[in-house]
């Protein structure tokens, strides 16, 4: 359910501005999908992992807040961001 520290790292290296950039915005939002992605595939074949549910439902929000938070400081870094990620339509 987790990601790997080599999954990881790759995206921090595809997502991040700099070399030592490991926590702006775009970073974070790029963490957080993939986890989200590896739940969902989770919960198809264990769907009454009700615990499970409850950090998904916590990820989400929180993915959604700083896509919110990005939208308004950088729309352009959001589009395409959104677009990388292949998310929200």
């Amino acid at each position: 359910m987790s990601i790997t520290k080599e999954t990881k790292k790759t995206i921090v290296n595809e997502f991040a501005k700099n070399e030592k950039d490991t926590g702006s915005t775009s970073v974070q939002i790029a963490v957080i999908s993939e986890r989200i992605k590896n739940l969902t595939e989770h919960f198809k074949t264990h769907n009454k992992d009700n615990h499970s549910k409850r950090g998904l439902v916590a990820l989400v929000n929180k993915r959604k807040k700083l896509l919110n938070y990005l939208s308004k400081k950088n729309n352009n870094e959001y589009l395409e961001l959104i677009k990388k990620l292949n998310i929200r339509g």
